[in-house]
């Protein structure tokens, strides 16, 4: 059975959803509000950090993942220059670099507007999306940072690992 077809009511709030998959997918997860939801989601190189929030206001369910990355200060360019790399090549959401709590970031908003409703599917892809990106991407920030490789070298050597490992 499709996860979809759990939910035959029209009015069932996106944050449910999600806490349905969270269940199914045994990730360790905390309803902190009836509008949020943050949870633990292993990849291979980290555990990151999604919150999923829905907003009323503008209908759309944000989801924010992280992880820590704590380049030093001398690397900072070279992070932002390799986040702007990353992210020509992202077509569903975007990196930034929180440097003040020293988070990698992976955010991405669905918009629901006019009443729609997301389908579990589309949940459940909008995370793992933000958890591929990420473990996609993780060695080459970490190439950039301790490796001292150029963006370029870094996002060339991540790719063809992560082809290699198919």
């Amino acid at each position: 059975m499709a996860l979809s077809e759990q939910y035959l009511e029209d009015e069932i709030h996106p944050i449910d959803i999600v806490e349905t998959l969270a269940s199914h997918h045994d990730w360790e997860f905390d309803r902190t509000a009836d509008n949020q939801i943050s949870m633990a989601v292993e990849g291979q190189w980290r555990t990151y950090s999604i919150t999923l929030a829905w907003s009323d206001y503008d209908e759309t369910l944000r989801m924010i993942s992280t992880f820590e990355m704590e380049p030093p200060k001398e690397r900072l360019p070279e992070v932002y220059e390799t986040l702007n790399a990353v992210n020509d090549q992202c077509w569903t959401g975007a990196f930034s670099y929180w440097e003040e709590q020293k988070m990698m970031v992976f955010k991405y908003g669905l918009v629901l507007a006019g009443g729609n409703i997301a389908s579990a599917e589309q949940i459940d892809t909008l995370i793992g999306t933000a958890v591929r990106n990420a473990e996609r991407y993780y060695p080459a920030f970490q190439l950039v940072i301790w490796g001292n490789r150029t963006p370029k070298q870094a996002l060339q050597i991540a790719i063809a690992e992560a082809y290699g490992h198919a």
